[in-house]
């Protein structure tokens, strides 16, 4: 009789690696006019213990790109904020954004469609959307001739004298918007969806 050859044992199933996703952090106010000084390298090594991979910064300003889970990245803005502060005795506001998004962002411009300067565009990062009372609260006559559009969790800014002239500044959005935001200009924007693709 001839023997039968023993089936091959079944290979296991691999463990399915915990999702991970590109992520952009950005810090408000830090080695801004020399104050709230936080060394970028220091940023990467307080990501990396926050379970982030793969952190790369972008000028001095507080951008990072980095890999992370959902897990990871849902709880990062206040564990991250935590830690500077711990370490360097800064109150740091941080936001969060998926890459995803931010490349929603850099497409859906209103003020690109009018065909308006590049230079003069800035989006503010809100931490949480705005109501919709508060954001009817923001005062069109505040500061012309600059304008906003507010989109969700993003306010689109376009601002004719600059960042540095418009009364739409982060202390009167994050008063009237009742959340803390983060502004950067449309070259910054643009320069974290490419260090993405890196």
């Amino acid at each position: 009789m001839t023997a039968r050859k023993a089936k091959p044992a079944a290979a296991k199933p691999k463990a399915k690696a915990t999702a991970s996703a590109t992520h952009v952090v950005l810090l408000r106010g830090v080695n801004v006019a020399g104050k709230n000084i936080l060394p970028m390298a220091e940023l990467t090594q307080l990501l990396a213990k926050a379970g982030c991979r793969d952190v790369r910064t972008y000028i001095q300003s507080g951008n990072a790109v980095f890999g992370a889970s959902a897990a990871v990245a849902s709880t990062l803005a206040t564990k991250l904020s935590a830690a500077i502060e711990a370490s360097h005795g800064l109150r740091v506001p941080v936001v969060v954004r998926t890459i995803a998004e931010l490349r929603a962002v850099a497409a859906k411009n209103p003020y690109l469609v009018e065909g308006e300067d590049t230079k003069r565009l800035n989006v503010a990062f809100l931490q949480q959307a705005a109501t919709a009372s508060a954001g009817k609260a923001l005062d069109p006559g505040r500061s012309p001739p600059d304008r906003f559009t507010l989109r969700g969790r993003e306010l689109y800014l376009c601002l004719p004298n600059g960042v540095g002239k418009t009364k739409y500044t982060s202390d009167y959005l994050d008063r009237t918007l009742g959340t803390v935001c983060t502004i950067r200009n449309w070259n910054t924007v643009l320069a974290l969806c490419e260090l993405a693709e890196g």
